[in-house]
């Protein structure tokens, strides 16, 4: 048997800067146990904010503006609470798309018993981090922000602070979807207060100065429209890459597919947990993907020849994907 390189562009991980095992120091084992997964990235804790805060702005606008100083009780109830049910759910699918592990392969598992657990046989290929010193199974990919390999990473949303993986893109689905709703809510609610203004006296259609309710509506207008276009096109890709089953990173490497696909309709069911029901629309419901298992990061190979204590060795001193070949 012998060990030789396998050279393919599916990561950009290689560069030699990063190919220095002694300075990749597993953490203790205790270290991710009881804690709760949150990103502390500056740029991405500043982004969710203004999301937040953007949400409360138009709702905000909508109750204190359009509806309360409303003749039409019926039409201001309605709306009211369309509006608040749709910003409710936007705002929990943001927290749980925010707040859930992603995918992380578990950090410093390149050690000496997992490789030996896994009984490479020839023709398996495993492929070590060099980053976080974890064996990626297949379609993993590392984050430079999130500082781990995710299962099935599609990208990193500084918008949810976070990367969207295999066990929170539901979340982020539905939060695109609510935002653009809300989105397009206000804009018919704003394109019908014009109208309402109008026609009758400016002083009685809001409860602000007549200066002040048009430039807070010209803002929830131009905040509506911004997002409603950006939302909608992250919707429709999220979408499209469930229903072919490949990440935008695969996409934009023009990966060649070396798994079996889900695509259409089962993809919807896998990544939205199960068939189809209210609970697809429920941020509050869980989505159960299973860890990959340890023989599951390689591929399959014939029943031969497992990799020695040597060459193990020689594998955790690498930092590149390792095959092994049958002489």
């Amino acid at each position: 048997m012998m060990l030789t390189p396998v050279h393919r562009f599916r990561d950009i991980e290689r560069k030699p800067e990063y190919l220095q095992p002694e300075k990749c120091v597993p953490p203790p084992s205790h270290a991710s146990l009881g804690t709760m997964w949150f990103i502390r990235d500056g740029c991405g804790i500043a982004c969710a904010v203004v999301t937040w805060m953007l949400v409360f702005y138009a709702d905000f606008v909508v109750l204190l503006v359009m509806l309360v100083p409303s003749r039409d009780y019926v039409y201001s109830v309605i709306n009211g609470t369309l509006f608040n049910t749709l910003a409710f759910l936007a705002l929990a699918s943001h927290f749980r798309a925010m707040l859930t592990d992603p995918g992380a392969v578990p950090k410093g598992n390149a050690t000496k018993e997992f490789i030996e657990s896994l009984q490479l046989k020839p023709g398996q290929v495993v492929y070590k981090c060099p980053k976080c010193c974890s064996i990626k199974p297949d379609r993993a990919h590392h984050c430079s922000v999130c500082k781990r390999c995710i299962r099935k990473m599609d990208h990193h949303c500084p918008w949810v602070n976070n990367c969207v993986g295999e066990n929170n893109q539901k979340y982020f689905v539905l939060f695109t979807m609510y935002i653009a709703l809300i989105s397009l809510h206000a804009l018919i609610m704003v394109g019908f207060h014009f109208l309402y203004c109008f026609e009758e006296d400016w002083t009685k259609c809001s409860s602000f100065s007549p200066p002040t309710t048009v430039i807070l509506l010209i803002l929830l207008c131009f905040e509506a429209l911004l997002f409603l276009i950006f939302t909608s096109v992250m919707f429709g890709t999220q979408v499209h890459s469930i229903c072919t089953d490949e990440t935008g990173i695969e996409r934009l490497k023009n990966q060649k597919p070396t798994w079996e696909r889900t695509s259409g309709w089962e993809g919807m069911k896998l990544a939205f947990g199960g068939a189809f029901s209210l609970g697809w629309f429920n941020p509050f419901s869980n989505v159960n993907c299973k860890s990959p298992a340890p023989a599951e990061v390689v591929a399959a190979a014939p029943a031969s020849a497992i990799m020695t204590q040597e060459e193990i060795e020689q594998f955790l001193a690498r930092d590149v994907a390792i095959q092994v070949f049958h002489e």
